[in-house]
């Protein structure tokens, strides 16, 4: 026990230490729903941004498999695009799933291939054999970069592994596709994730990047969010209150459009300070097909439907950091943008 302890304490040590010895991260590119058969030109104008940190939100391949043989050879094609191969060269990749990626549309918990998913997600995406992500069930993750005061803490959720079946709509209805459950004991997470997140967002960081595979804030269109389980939703919102998690952003991803959403600081569902929701979807499925647009009370941006993808710049030096959140379309061009100072993510008081 003693020399697990101090191997545990040694590898703790070494990788704090590494992290306050790299330079903070200031530039961040993400984006979500690539068709690994067909073109990638996308990846040319992530690679011109020069990421220093790319995030893989979801339905990063559409596998919609069982068999991981299929499974693997479309995650080669997927490592075949000449532009994302050199992004792995020129940046870290970290990476959490959706739907597709695991193997079953609209997919959770009793998907019966998701322990042998899990592991080709896991080979595909470099993780090492003694990582701890190799033992536990899901592939929720969270990795620091940067020294403290200047500390970036990605949260990487699953969404899929420990979910509860969805709700569906009756037969005939138009317009939605699941309502949200009135069951309380359905979850999206899972007890071990829900343990897990309490621990990360206990930990200390200056900005924490929240990646959920699917909306989190988005609530009226009817398909896969976190509105689905209004329970789990609330959960989310009152742990970042009740941990005092300041910094979070939430990135999203999934519906084949980019938007910005938003609780206000001072709603009482929210968390104690502006909570977004960026959604930056499909990195080559576009153009999506919306002709009378889409109901969501909490956009702040306007919706876009061709492909697409996401930048976070963070600015150190100022007095009061900055946030510059860019959803950008095919050729880099900026969409939207949203300036956000880390002071905006500060519980001021709680009830």
């Amino acid at each position: 026990m003693k020399t697990f302890l101090t191997v545990g304490f040694l590898f703790a040590f070494s990788a704090a230490a590494a992290a306050a010895a790299e330079p903070p991260l200031t530039r961040i590119a993400f984006g979500s729903c690539a068709r690994e058969s067909d073109p990638q030109p996308i990846w040319e104008a992530i690679l011109a941004g020069r990421p220093e940190l790319f995030l893989f939100t979801g339905d990063n391949i559409y596998g919609d498999t069982a068999d991981m043989a299929v499974m693997r050879a479309k995650y080669a094609l997927l490592a075949a695009q000449q532009g994302f191969a050199r992004l792995r060269q020129s940046c870290p990749i970290l990476a959490t799933w959706d739907d597709h990626d695991f193997g079953k549309g609209d997919g959770g918990a009793d998907f019966p291939a998701k322990r042998e998913s899990q592991a080709t997600f896991l080979d595909f995406f470099g993780v090492p054999a003694n990582s701890p992500r190799r033992q536990q069930e899901g592939i929720y993750h969270s990795a620091v970069f940067g020294p403290a005061g200047k500390r970036v803490q990605i949260l990487l959720l699953d969404t899929r592994y420990f979910r509860s079946l969805l709700r569906p709509t009756p037969k005939g209805t138009k317009g939605r596709k699941y309502l949200p459950h009135e069951d309380r004991d359905v979850t999206l997470l899972g007890p071990a994730q829900w343990a897990w997140l309490e621990a990360r967002l206990k930990e200390p960081a200056e900005l924490r990047i929240l990646v959920s595979s699917i909306q989190a804030l988005s609530a009226e269109h009817g398909a896969e969010c976190w509105a689905n389980f209004p329970a789990e939703r609330a959960r989310l919102m009152g742990l970042i209150r009740s941990t005092r998690a300041n910094g979070v952003l939430i990135l999203s991803g999934d519906r084949h459009h980019a938007e910005i959403s938003r609780i206000d600081a001072g709603d009482p569902a929210g968390v104690g300070y502006a909570l977004y929701d960026i959604t930056a979807s499909s990195l080559n499925r576009g153009p999506k097909r919306l002709p009378n647009g889409e109901s969501n009370r909490l956009r702040v941006s306007e919706l876009y439907l061709l492909n697409n993808y996401g930048t976070i710049d963070i600015d150190w030096a100022r007095r009061d950091p900055s946030v510059e959140v860019r959803i950008r379309d095919e050729q880099g061009k900026v969409i939207m943008h949203q300036p956000i100072t880390l002071a905006q993510l500060q519980q001021r008081s709680l009830p």
